[in-house]
């Protein structure tokens, strides 16, 4: 039998050829959902480049949310490697590069933009228990120097995983990326699995926790004032648990389906062969959601950041449409009243 279709660990057979991966959904119809999410993810982030290119870094919450967005123009630019190899519109070689590269930067870069989101709650949470407290933590500059700490965690906690995947690469091996790690490599590819986990379950925690206190907080202001715009208070606190609404539906199931599914890829010769392809099939539908946190983010900047919306292009059209109209309003008044 062919050396490459032999595991060289413990002398069973690759994974690849014991149990074969069904990817006809994963052929037909992930390419095309993440087709559609990379154009609205390019569109909607380069406006948000755009507008905070225009925004100066004035405070810890405007540092957070640029980050999120390099964050997120990064995971969009990894997608149509993903695509092509997925779709199999291109050479294996591509698939190779994903396993070894491109998937491992657009794991990075996710978990990048959960701790973000999770420094951006206790920013808000900050904000609204101490409006008018001066902690460094407050200062922008605790800001940029904490965000490039996160940064530089997750690329040296990811960088082992592009050198471990050694093994060579073959059409046959590609097709699981597991295949082309060593016994090292997987020991710590379920190690960095888990600590994501941790750090995902963290923020989640903290998050609710914030928010929660926010909400308390929101609640008392509304008994106090006791407005009668019942309407108005629904719309803010719907801005107010929108990061938690973001944060929860595009991550949660991904971080429910992914500790089986990687120990199914590192424990395979334990693990039945169905269950090996449910679990792919959970893990890529899960995955999907989580990258939709790319197009979700704007919303947040929307909401969250008044300089943004101001700034954004339709709504200046509005502001100057609107001053027209006044202004053409105030002539014909000044006028009327020359006449009589």
């Amino acid at each position: 039998m062919n050396a490459t279709f032999l595991q060289l660990n413990n002398g069973s057979l690759n994974s690849t050829d014991r149990c074969p991966r069904d990817n006809r959904i994963t052929h037909l119809i992930f390419p095309a959902l993440y087709t559609t999410v990379f154009f609205a993810g390019m569109f909607l982030n380069s406006m948000a480049l755009w507008v905070f290119f225009k925004i100066p870094s004035s405070s810890t919450f405007i540092v957070y949310l640029k980050n999120t967005l390099v964050a997120d123009l990064i995971m969009t630019l990894m997608l149509p490697f993903k695509i092509l190899s997925d779709a199999n519109l291109g050479p294996w070689q591509i698939r190779a590069f994903v396993c070894r590269f491109s998937a491992v930067i657009f794991y990075e870069t996710m978990y990048i933009g959960i701790i973000l989101l999770g420094l951006i709650a206790f920013d808000r949470f900050l904000k609204i228990t101490r409006p008018f407290g001066k902690f460094c933590v407050q200062k922008p500059i605790f800001a940029q120097i904490l965000s490039m700490l996160v940064w530089l965690f997750l690329f040296f906690l990811s960088l082992p995983n592009m050198i471990l995947s050694n093994k060579e690469a073959t059409p046959q091996s590609v097709k699981k990326c597991a295949s082309l790690k060593g016994p090292w490599g997987l020991k710590w590819h379920k190690v960095v699995n888990y600590v994501c986990q941790f750090i995902f379950w963290t923020v989640f925690s903290l998050m609710l926790l914030f928010y929660a206190v926010i909400a308390k907080k929101v609640y008392e202001s509304f008994r106090k004032s006791k407005s009668k715009d019942t309407q108005s208070n629904k719309n803010l606190e719907g801005k107010v648990f929108v990061v938690v609404a973001v944060f929860f539906v595009c991550f949660a199931p991904f971080h429910f389906a992914r500790v089986p599914y990687t120990q199914s890829q590192t424990n395979n010769s334990k693990t039945d062969c169905a269950v090996q392809n449910q679990l792919y099939l959970a893990k890529e539908a899960t995955l999907f959601l989580a990258t939709t946190n790319i197009c979700m983010d704007p919303l947040i900047y929307i909401f969250l950041c008044k300089k943004f919306t101001e700034r954004l292009p339709c709504v200046r059209k509005m502001q100057r449409t609107n001053q027209e109209n006044h202004s053409s309003q105030t002539d014909n008044i000044t006028l009327s009243g020359q006449v009589l």
